[in-house]
């Protein structure tokens, strides 16, 4: 039976039913939960990428680059103690302010 055949064959129609809600709701295809809905705060997720610094990233989501403390403080345990080192791939929770 060819794509044709299927789309011609009107007769076979049979209603489609409502899908039910998945027992795994609210999580992405890998079963994982959207990371506010891990973490305690109400923020959104950044990605580092190649030159990024924590005022850079403050001032393109904040508008204020003095306000990379903010950044800092929510995302010690990834950055660590120095908040100049941060890596390409690290994935930063930005508080909401």
């Amino acid at each position: 039976m060819g794509l044709l055949d299927f789309l011609s064959n009107e007769g076979d129609k049979k209603p489609v039913e409502n899908p039910q809600p998945a027992a795994n709701a609210g999580t992405d295809f890998f079963g994982n939960k959207p990371a506010d809905a891990t973490s305690g705060t109400n923020g959104d997720t950044y990605t580092v990428a190649s030159g990024d610094t924590l005022s850079k990233i403050a001032r393109n989501h904040y508008g204020d680059g003095a306000k990379w403390h903010q950044i800092y403080e929510a995302n010690k345990a990834t950055i660590g103690s120095n908040p100049d080192h941060i890596e390409v791939g690290q994935v930063l929770t930005l508080p909401s302010l």
